[in-house]
């Protein structure tokens, strides 16, 4: 069967910005067009469809199960018609580019030696490289406007209908600055661990179950005096700066505790950890760039693996 001549690329654009926003008028705003022009083309696709593609609610709008079906293949023919637009453009074809979306997790560690691999082996390649949280990069991945998407992910329900390969397995770490009054305190400092700020990765991410769970495991009530953020920078220096105990990644920190400038509280309990890997949409061809990404990432994740990086 033949493509219905009737769908029109603005269909396309204002059924995947409606996804994205869930909000017509935020989608609306983002088009620079009305609202009831964004209700009216929407209304044209789900005609010619013959399936409703979202559902209203008091938080937004979100996808039908229908809609998710034609969000798999509506975001990467989008995309793969701007790739083809700019591989024409003057200069251009001559690079190859990738675009990734980096959770907090990896972004410290394995990325910058990534790259740093990728860039000795090529002499033109961009590597664009967003960050944020699991949902939105997710979510990018979903419409087409990131080829893959590297971290801790499993537990998300973001990632329903996307391919995820495992790297590796990585548990979390409960680390203070070097001098920390707890360090010195031996077996009472599992029960002094409430005493003290914390930082912990934002309410509602995949990584927050897993250090929510360390101090389940611990059995304390953790500290209300609390620093929420996804961001190691952030975290990092917070932590320097004072008595806070940082619950992280071991990707996070294990450079930091290599050269001494953090130190990891040994309390006997561990964390199970979650599996870090690369999340793709299977419905998009991965441009040739982004499968060269991903061989320097699964050579670099062998090498942590083994304790050789």
């Amino acid at each position: 069967m033949n493509i219905d001549t009737r769908i029109k690329f603005r269909h396309l654009l204002c059924f995947l910005e409606i996804a994205r926003q869930r909000s017509f008028a935020k989608a609306a705003d983002a088009l620079a067009v009305s609202q009831p022009a964004i209700s009216k083309t929407l209304k044209e696709l789900e005609e010619i469809l013959e399936a409703s593609l979202f559902e209203r609610g008091r938080n937004g709008v979100s996808l039908t199960a229908a809609g998710v079906a034609f969000m798999r293949y509506a975001g990467p023919c989008v995309q793969a018609l701007r790739d083809g637009v700019n591989s024409l453009r003057e200069g251009e074809h001559e690079a190859g580019q990738v675009r990734v979306g980096v959770l907090s997790t990896v972004e410290s560690l394995l990325i910058p030696e990534v790259v740093r691999r990728l860039h000795q082996r090529h002499s033109a390649l961009v590597v664009s490289v967003a960050t944020g949280p699991g949902a939105y990069l997710l979510g990018q991945l979903r419409v087409g406007e990131l080829d893959l998407v590297v971290g801790r992910m499993t537990d998300s329900p973001d990632i329903q209908g996307l391919t995820f390969e495992h790297l590796y397995s990585e548990s979390m770490s409960l680390v203070v600055r070097p001098g920390h009054p707890l360090l010195a305190a031996g077996a009472a400092a599992l029960g002094q661990l409430g005493d003290y700020p914390l930082v912990l990765p934002t309410a509602g991410t995949t990584i927050r179950k897993h250090a929510d769970s360390l101090f389940v495991q611990c059995g304390v009530t953790p500290s209300r005096q609390r620093l929420e953020t996804l961001s190691p920078a952030l975290s990092r220096r917070y932590v320097l700066s004072g008595d806070a105990l940082w619950v992280a990644p071991q990707d996070a920190v294990c450079l930091d505790v290599q050269r001494g400038e953090l130190v990891e509280l040994q309390l006997g309990v561990q964390e199970p950890g979650g599996s870090v890997g690369i999340c793709r949409n299977s419905a998009l061809a991965l441009p040739l760039a982004a499968e060269q990404f991903c061989a320097a990432l699964r050579e670099v994740a062998e090498a942590y693996r083994e304790g050789l990086f």
